[in-house]
């Protein structure tokens, strides 16, 4: 049986009597997954983070953390819970130490706790630094190292990449994913990014007008999502084109080096490949393009 660290049945919520946020949310988030919570702007995500954290209080008993009613277990659930919600709160006049520094003695952390998590995002060399001298990609980290302080079984993320340059992308997602798999943390990540989603998460969940779309493994989005659309970047294309067009009417000719194609699904292309290198071909690059990506937008739009 899954055990499930977050629950929501049936969650709904208003702002006012016209406005539905989110109608009828039913979300299972397993314990030792990392979640992404995908939708584009305005869906809905950013008031589900903040049911989720008691930002904002809720209008049915729908919640469920670790197993128990939320409401059950206010204030000290979140003894358990990590999260960044919105933009980070620092004070940029102290250095990434000493805000780290402070928020451990609000806890009741003990100090030497501050270098572990300095060392787990990576700001240990510029731990002495002011904040306002970071760059965006930075402050986003030391703003889940603050998380990350009670050592956290449960980590809450609201577009943690939101604004980052690909470089800061990059550390945040290998962040998440180290955090995952070394420490056990479940992670609970929102996002209007699926590409991010597609590289570093085991589930998601896809809320569009405040209503789920889709929830599943990322295995069964893909299925779900129909055709796998490939390019190919190989040595003589038009040779390979004029073959498999005679048994794949999909396969088109991009360039003099670079044909696509659509398979069935992404579990096809192990087997596609070997089946052309074994005829002779010189594949340079297989890339996946956009067949997910269109299916997503349909679903959403």
């Amino acid at each position: 049986m899954t055990d499930y660290i977050i629950r929501t049945e049936h969650l709904t919520f208003h702002y006012s009597k016209n406005r539905k946020a989110l109608d009828n949310v039913s979300l299972n988030i397993p314990k030792g997954s990392i979640y992404g919570f995908l939708g584009p702007n305005g869906a809905g995500k950013s008031t589900t983070m903040r049911l989720l954290t008691g930002i904002l209080p809720q209008q049915d008993k729908s919640i469920y953390l670790f197993n128990k009613p939320l409401d059950q277990q206010l204030p000290k659930a979140f003894d358990r819970v990590g999260s960044l919600v919105e933009s980070p709160a620092l004070y940029l006049h102290l250095s990434g130490y000493d805000n780290l520094k402070y928020i451990a003695k609000l806890r009741n952390v003990p100090e030497s706790r501050i270098n572990e998590v300095l060392e787990l995002v990576d700001l240990q060399r510029d731990a002495k630094r002011k904040a306002k001298a970071y760059s965006l990609g930075m402050k986003q980290r030391l703003a889940i190292a603050m998380a990350l302080l009670d050592e956290p079984e449960l980590l809450l993320l609201d577009e943690p990449v939101n604004g980052l340059d690909p470089n800061g992308i990059q550390d945040i997602r290998k962040l998440l994913v180290r955090l995952n798999k070394e420490k056990g943390v479940t992670i609970f990540v929102s996002s209007h990014l699926l590409a991010e989603i597609e590289k570093m998460c085991t589930h998601v969940g896809i809320i569009s007008k405040g209503k789920i779309q889709f929830e599943g493994t990322m295995e069964e989005l893909s299925k779900k999502s129909g055709l796998c659309k490939i390019r190919i970047t190989v040595k003589d294309a038009q040779r390979w084109y004029d073959e498999l067009v005679k048994e794949n009417p999909t396969v088109q000719m991009d360039n003099n080096t670079q044909f696509s194609l659509e398979l069935q699904n992404r579990e096809e292309i192990p087997v596609f490949t070997k089946e052309l290198v074994n005829k002779g071909a010189e594949i340079y690059e297989i890339k996946i393009l956009d067949g997910l990506e269109e299916w997503f937008m349909a679903l959403v739009n």
